[in-house]
């Protein structure tokens, strides 16, 4: 999600509501503590240069249980963002403490917004020699020969 659609959402919205993956709300005392763009450059593993930009929105609960955060005082933080850091409209990962800081991709439902998990993942598969997950390896059965059958783990061929 884009920073500008959690702008249009904010204005469609009484409260703001944030939910983890496995559907617990955050709890809604949180504060928006950090809202700033965030520059990655690097080299990914098959010599690629890359570079990334994101905005950085992260989250923190305190013991101030009172506390609320309304939809126009996000948008207000947002706002002095853009106009003090000229962040751009990019992508946007939430930060939220865990075990350690988790970081999040957004999504939003209509009415709460959800953290929703991050992965990593080889950027140069083609250069790695890493079969791409949503294919699956080709082979000829009339390759398959009577010694790569006997290469198979047989009992009592002592492989296991």
């Amino acid at each position: 999600m884009r920073l500008s659609e959690i702008k249009t959402y904010l204005n469609e919205v009484d409260e703001v509501n944030f939910r983890m993956p496995e559907g617990d709300y955050v709890p809604k005392h949180f504060h928006v503590t950090e809202v700033g763009e965030i520059s990655k450059d690097y080299i990914d593993c098959g010599g690629t240069i890359r570079i990334e930009k994101k905005i950085s929105i992260q989250l923190w609960k305190a013991d101030d249980y009172d506390h609320r955060l309304q939809p126009k005082k996000f948008l207000d933080i947002i706002r002095l963002s853009e106009e003090v850091l000229k962040v751009g409209d990019y992508e946007v990962e939430v930060e939220y403490q865990g075990a350690t800081i988790g970081k999040y991709n957004l999504g939003f439902d209509g009415k709460d917004f959800w953290l929703l998990p991050t992965t990593t993942a080889c950027l140069a598969p083609d250069k790695c020699g890493i079969p791409q997950s949503n294919e699956k390896e080709k082979v000829q059965l009339s390759n398959i020969t009577k010694s790569t059958e006997e290469a198979c783990c047989t009992p009592g061929s002592g492989c296991c």
